[in-house]
């Protein structure tokens, strides 16, 4: 299975971008699932409207944590969620998803189990995400 590059130059920028002079001039994802990772963290954090040329890109779960959380509320995540990610990255399956909401502290702890098909690899995206600070 080949999921590294040639490590000098990298896949795409690692985000948050950082500087490094052996990348030049900002750190790279050097493998493939690093980078599936990456962009799937990136379309689960985006919200809808954000990406100029593209505003149906993004699940923009940060949102529905101003929203009274519900069952409704996680059901379209969930929607969205499988929705996108069949949109724009069709190549990774979602294997289930955990949410737990913490009511009094306002923290949503999500948990997305994935199997990237073309590599053969499964792996977690989790994100706590709170109410005053965004990921």
């Amino acid at each position: 299975m080949a999921t590294t590059v040639n490590t000098r130059r990298g896949i795409s920028v690692k985000l948050p971008l950082t500087y490094d002079r052996s990348d030049g001039p900002y750190t790279s994802t050097k493998n493939l699932i690093d980078t599936v990772k990456q962009n799937f963290k990136n379309l689960v954090l985006t919200i809808p409207g954000e990406r100029i040329m593209n505003p149906d890109f993004g699940v923009g779960i940060h949102n529905l944590l101003f929203e009274n959380h519900t069952q409704q509320i996680e059901e379209d995540f969930l929607e969205r969620l499988s929705t996108q990610t069949n949109r724009y990255l069709p190549f990774v399956e979602i294997i289930n998803v955990k949410t737990d909401f913490n009511e009094a502290k306002h923290i949503w702890n999500v948990t997305v189990r994935y199997f990237v098909k073309p590599l053969g690899v499964s792996d977690l995206l989790e994100l706590n995400l709170t109410d005053n600070e965004r990921i």
